[in-house]
């Protein structure tokens, strides 16, 4: 009698993988065990030591090492983190920047040139702005802790200001003296969080601007995919599939839990309104998962990061995706 493989899967704690985590949904011929881990652990994990069998893969750092021929993983286009990321650019209230083309010329801090958070805002910023990144002095380096550097290796292109902070400062800590004019991150900085003076945000009424967005591009902002260890793939190469099957299910599953009104699957009051809203913006199929169903998402990365000089040539969806999960068969 054939004996399942064990499986170790690695990524953020939330509602998407929850079926999965609690062993509702499996995994077709998988014994799975569930590690929830924090992003920037699990990318430095997995970039650096390939670590784990399936894992949270950040998309621009992906799309970079596959352009290089030297990924570890297999992508899987189940994309488990999307966020809006007007919301993410903070700023120096006393600069005189009230609207995206004063960033021109300012130093602006973000974590890691190639974070997929800053790929999209600085895609934003040139396609919707006319903004480009050469046309910004880029400080990198720990938000709120010092010493991080760029997960993969990267030489800023020519014409690109780009440069480390000290090891021994944080982003935030030059933001809030005044030595920085705004941060570019995925993570609200903690002076902007406690209300530090003069700290504020560059669209202050994000939410409008971010379905504005939405209306006009179609888009919702990919952060991160799962990838499986490219070795497995070898050893097995139904695994890919199968995983994804499993995570449109638990996706699914999501779905159906965030829609009851009995009792609320989520911690806040209005949380039905939300859904509702969100659908009628959006369609039912809100959180997209798939090559096809994503494919202007997808495409739209891809440019940011080779006009950006992270990737090495233009990426096709399909050359990132396992081709068993292109499309999933139907009865």
């Amino acid at each position: 009698m054939a004996r399942d493989i064990p499986i170790t899967i690695v990524a953020g704690d939330t509602d998407r993988l929850a079926a999965i985590k609690d062993g509702s949904v499996k995994v077709e011929g998988c014994d799975t065990t569930f590690i929830p881990m924090e992003p920037e652990e699990v990318f430095f994990r997995a970039f650096r030591f390939a670590e784990f069998d399936c894992c949270e893969l950040s998309f621009s750092s992906y799309i970079r090492v596959m352009s290089q021929g030297k990924s570890d993983y297999v992508g899987i286009p189940a994309f488990v983190s999307r966020l809006f990321r007007h919301s993410a650019f903070y700023i120096r209230t006393d600069r005189g920047i009230e609207k995206p083309e004063d960033l021109r010329g300012k130093l602006v801090g973000v974590p890691e040139y190639q974070m997929t958070a800053p790929v999209w805002m600085r895609g934003i910023l040139e396609d919707e702005y006319g903004v480009k990144p050469t046309e910004i002095r880029w400080r990198s380096g720990g938000q709120e802790e010092p010493g991080r550097d760029e997960r993969t290796p990267f030489e800023p292109p020519a014409g690109l200001d780009l440069e480390p902070i000290p090891e021994d400062r944080t982003l935030v800590e030059m933001f809030e003296a005044g030595e920085l004019d705004a941060l570019t991150t995925a993570r609200a900085p903690s002076s902007f969080t406690l209300g530090k003076p003069n700290i504020g945000r560059l669209f202050p009424d994000f939410r409008s601007v971010e379905r504005e967005y939405y209306s006009k591009t179609g888009m919702f902002p990919i952060m991160h995919l799962m990838g499986v260890r490219k070795d497995l793939v070898e050893q097995y190469p139904w695994l890919p599939c199968s995983i994804y099957k499993a995570l449109v299910e638990a996706r699914n599953v999501a779905y159906e839990q965030v829609a009851k009104t009995a009792a609320l699957a989520v911690t806040l009051p209005w949380v039905d309104a939300e859904r509702r809203d969100t659908v009628a913006l959006m369609g039912d199929d809100f959180w997209r998962y798939g090559v096809e169903e994503c494919r202007h998402e997808i495409e739209a990365l891809a440019r940011y990061s080779y006009s950006n000089g992270l990737s090495e040539r233009l990426m096709t969806p399909e050359e990132l995706f396992a081709e068993s999960t292109h499309e999933l068969s139907k009865i």
